[in-house]
C-alpha cells in the first residue's frame, strides 16, 4: 500500500512540475584556450535560491530516507547556488576550477535502493553536485569515485512529494566534460565532447538526434535556380533555416549545440563570460510562454536564474529573473579555510537608469 502511494505521488509530481523545467547548459572556449561554462535555471514555480561559498573542512552528511548516509568533509572550497534552506550546492565551481551542476531529468532518473550495505555511501539527488564540488579536482577523480557512491530516492524539503529527478554535468578547467545519469539504480557516465546539456531524454539520445540537423550552418544559403527560376533568401539567417525554436529539451539541445560551437571565440575568458550570457539569452523563457494547468492552479515555467562560471578567475556570475544586473562571487576573495558557509539570498528588483541628462 505504501509503495503504491509513493508511486502515485511520483507520477503526479512527474507530470506536473517536473514537466515544467527547462534548464540549458553550454561550454565556450576563448582564443587563448581558456573556457567558460554557463546554464539557465527554469522551473514551474519560484525556487528560493541563495548564492553561497562553502569553505574547506565543512562537514556534510548524506540525506537518505533511512536517515544518515554518506559522511564527507569538504576538501575544496566552492561557490555557487543552493535551493530552499538546504545549503548544498546544486550548481557551482570549486577552487580547482571544477564545475558541477544538476539538471532536471523527468521520466528517466532511476535512483538506487538504499540498503544497510550501501547506506553509508548514499546521498540525495540534490546534494550530488555538492559532493563532487567539495571532493574532487579532476574528471578522472570523479569517475574513479562514482562506484563508491549511490543516489538515494530522498524526498527533500521544497521539492514536492518525491525525490526530484536529476542528472548532472561536470566540467574541468580544460573544457573536458562528463554527463552523469542515474539509470537503473547505477550511474551511467558519458563523455560530453560538445559541452551541452538540457533535460530528458537521455544524453546519448540527444547526441543521436543532432544528426537530424546536420544541414544547419551559421553561413547563409546560396541562391539556387529551379528550371530558370532564381530563388534567394529573404534575409539573414538562411543557414539556420529549420532550427527548432520551441522550448522542449531536444530542441534546446540542438540550439545550444549549434550556438555554442558556431560562436566566434573571444580573446580571453573575461570576454567569453559576456558572450556566454548573450548566448544563454536565447534560452530565456518569458513568463507565461510555457504553462500547464494543475486543477485550479496554473504552473508557469520561466527562467529564474542564469549563471556563468569562469575557472580562470574562480568567479561565479549570475543574474535573476527579478534583476538582470550581472553579479558575481569571486572565490579567491574568501578565506577558503573559514568555519561557516557564507551566503546571500537571491532577491532583487530591476534597476532602471535614467540617462536623459547625459544626452549631448
Amino acid at each position: 500500500m505504501y509503495l503504491r502511494a509513493v508511486v502515485g505521488l511520483f507520477f503526479i509530481y512527474l507530470f506536473t512540475l517536473a514537466d515544467l523545467s527547462a534548464c540549458t547548459g553550454i561550454l565556450l572556449t576563448a582564443e587563448d584556450g581558456s573556457i567558460v561554462t554557463g546554464r539557465t535555471v527554469e522551473f514551474g514555480e519560484n525556487i528560493e535560491m541563495s548564492v553561497a561559498v562553502i569553505p574547506r573542512g565543512f562537514a556534510f552528511v548524506g540525506d537518505v530516507p533511512q536517515g544518515k548516509g554518506l559522511e564527507y568533509v569538504a576538501k575544496y572550497a566552492a561557490a555557487g547556488i543552493y535551493c530552499f534552506k538546504d545549503a548544498k550546492l546544486m550548481d557551482g565551481i570549486n577552487e580547482k576550477g571544477l564545475v558541477a551542476a544538476a539538471f532536471y531529468f523527468p521520466g528517466y532518473a532511476e535512483y538506487a535502493t538504499v540498503t544497510p550495505e550501501n547506506q553509508a555511501k548514499a546521498l540525495s539527488a540534490v546534494e550530488f553536485s555538492n559532493w563532487i564540488l567539495t571532493q574532487f579536482a579532476t574528471l578522472d577523480e570523479v569517475k574513479a569515485a562514482l562506484p563508491d557512491v549511490v543516489i538515494a530516492p530522498t524526498i527533500t524539503s521544497g521539492w514536492g512529494g518525491s525525490a526530484p529527478p536529476l542528472h548532472y554535468v561536470v566540467y574541468d578547467n580544460t573544457g573536458k566534460s562528463l554527463v552523469i545519469e542515474p539509470r537503473g539504480g547505477t550511474l551511467k557516465v558519458y563523455e560530453n565532447e560538445i559541452g551541452v546539456i538540457t533535460n530528458s531524454p537521455t544524453f546519448d539520445w540527444q547526441l543521436t538526434n543532432l544528426n537530424n540537423f546536420i544541414n544547419l550552418s551559421p553561413y547563409n544559403s546560396d541562391s539556387k535556380n529551379l528550371r530558370g527560376l532564381k530563388l534567394e533568401s529573404f534575409g539573414e539567417g538562411s543557414g539556420m533555416l529549420g532550427l527548432p525554436g520551441d522550448f522542449t529539451p531536444p530542441s534546446r539541445f540542438v540550439r545550444a549545440a549549434l550556438f555554442s560551437t558556431a560562436a566566434i571565440p573571444p580573446v580571453n575568458s573575461n570576454e567569453t563570460v559576456d558572450q556566454a550570457f548573450h548566448i544563454l539569452n536565447q534560452f530565456d523563457i518569458p513568463y507565461g510562454s510555457v504553462r500547464q494547468e494543475e486543477g485550479e492552479k496554473m504552473a508557469l515555467d520561466y527562467t529564474l536564474l542564469t549563471s556563468v562560471k569562469e575557472p580562470q578567475t574562480l568567479r561565479y556570475y549570475y543574474k535573476s529573473y527579478a534583476d538582470q544586473t550581472l553579479r558575481y562571487v569571486d572565490l579567491s576573495e574568501f578565506n577558503l579555510d573559514g568555519k561557516v558557509i557564507k551566503d546571500l539570498k537571491i532577491v532583487g528588483e530591476q534597476a532602471f537608469i535614467d540617462v536623459s541628462s547625459s544626452l549631448r
